[in-house]
């Protein structure tokens, strides 16, 4: 890793065959955005601490809506992380992916909330897989981690 290196977090619940499709795809976009020049480090909300956080210059979120919410596993992510990284990643670049049954708004207004309390900054419009699996929410993932990675790369975010 060069010191002009970027890190780029994905905090993924992917517990499903379909979300972990989604996060191949993320990951996979990721990888060929940043190139060489953006190092990523994936991991699932249970095992994303504080320094994880702290560490990076953007983070890519995916959570499968529960119950009109984020998944417990973000929430739990959120709820650990929140005081130990609020006054050190104010301005950082994110963007969310939900995989829903239904609509996904309450999953993006609840993780909007949380994130307007960081003080993150999202790059893009959630992207709500919505419906039954689409081949179409691959590529969007694809696209949206290669345009994170590509953005961080860049110096643009």
């Amino acid at each position: 890793m060069n010191a002009e290196q970027k890190t780029l977090l994905i905090v993924a619940h992917a517990v499903s065959p379909n979300l972990r499709r989604l996060l191949a795809a993320l990951r996979a976009g990721a990888k060929a955005g940043g190139e060489d020049q953006v190092k990523l480090v994936s991991l699932s909300p249970f095992e994303t601490h504080a320094e994880h956080v702290l560490a990076a210059d953007g983070i890519l979120l995916l959570t499968p809506e529960n119950l009109a919410y984020m998944s417990g596993a973000m929430k739990d992510f959120f709820d650990r992380n929140y005081y130990p990284t609020l006054d050190h990643q104010q301005g950082l670049p994110y963007a969310l992916v939900v995989r829903a049954g239904n609509d996904g708004s309450g999953t993006v207004a609840g993780v909007e909330r949380i994130v307007t309390g960081l003080r993150w900054k999202p790059v893009a419009d959630a992207l709500i897989c919505r419906g039954e699996f689409q081949p179409e929410f691959v590529d969007n993932c694809h696209e949206l981690g290669a345009a994170m990675a590509a953005g961080l790369a860049a110096g643009v975010l």
